[in-house]
């Protein structure tokens, strides 16, 4: 599909350097592409916000202790890779 899009003339120069006009559609599209994957990412971080404040979770019941639980989790992460016997160094 074709759209007539007005876009400031510096943007579109730059872009032709980096790219070239011939892939310059495409680039555009893959650019609407990446800004729409995160604008929903946005979104769907708004919408679950505050979804677990209601449960009770062991080891979240404050910021402080949530950070805690992550820390050790990564922490017995790292030691379990550590300790893999294929590990190459």
């Amino acid at each position: 599909m074709r759209a007539h899009v007005v876009m400031p003339p510096g943007l579109v120069e730059a872009v032709d350097r980096l790219v070239g006009k011939r892939r310059r559609s495409r680039f555009f599209a893959e650019a609407v592409e990446e800004k729409l994957a995160r604008a929903r990412r946005i979104e769907a971080a708004r919408e679950a916000a505050g979804t677990l404040a209601e449960l009770d979770i062991p080891g979240w019941e404050t910021p402080e202790s949530a950070a805690a639980w992550v820390h050790d989790l990564r922490r017995s992460s790292d030691a379990r890779v550590e300790s893999e016997p294929n590990r190459s160094s």
